[in-house]
């Protein structure tokens, strides 16, 4: 079971389901990822999502990476990547997961700039950071284009196009 928590600060607008949008992007990158069979099992994983605004996540941002600006999407694995293989509920039957945190301004502005939706971006960010619980990052280019194929994968399933085609639109 899959329990996706959202909490949308001001200026989220009310425009989307911002919970349906975020479980159907956490199990997105879920299904494609070597984890997919985690939604079939008898495993309860809780995945945080927070909309919030720019300011919070450049202090988050600041705090925890050593980057005095905003970002769009930060992540907060719960879990070190080399367990996530033996993953179990625990006590109170749940794994958490980690967090996600989404910077509003930001990701309008670069919503704009890609002249897509914010729901469409948001998706996106979601199934990023969703990629970071998992363990993956792209620091480097074949852990990039790693990352950046799973995405897109996950976002052809939603009906989303590929963020990183240069040639959209």
């Amino acid at each position: 079971m899959l329990d996706v928590a959202v909490q949308a600060g001001p200026g989220w607008g009310k425009i989307e389901d911002w919970e349906a949008l975020a479980a159907r992007a956490v199990t997105a990158a879920l299904q494609i990822s070597p984890y997919g069979e985690w939604i079939a099992r008898n495993l309860a994983i809780e995945v945080s999502i927070r909309l919030t605004d720019d300011d919070e996540v450049q202090t988050l941002n600041r705090q925890y990476r050593g980057k005095d600006k905003p970002t769009n999407v930060l992540s907060f694995p719960m879990v070190q990547a080399d367990l996530l293989d033996g993953l179990a509920n625990t006590d109170d039957g749940e794994v958490l997961l980690g967090d996600i945190v989404l910077a509003r301004g930001v990701c309008r502005h670069e919503a704009a700039d890609k002249g897509i939706s914010v729901a469409d971006h948001a998706t996106h960010l979601i199934v990023h950071g969703t990629f970071h619980l998992l363990g993956y990052d792209h620091l480097e280019d074949a852990e990039a284009e790693a990352m950046e194929a799973l995405e897109t994968r996950a976002l052809a399933s939603l009906g989303l196009a590929n963020p990183y085609d240069d040639n959209r639109g």
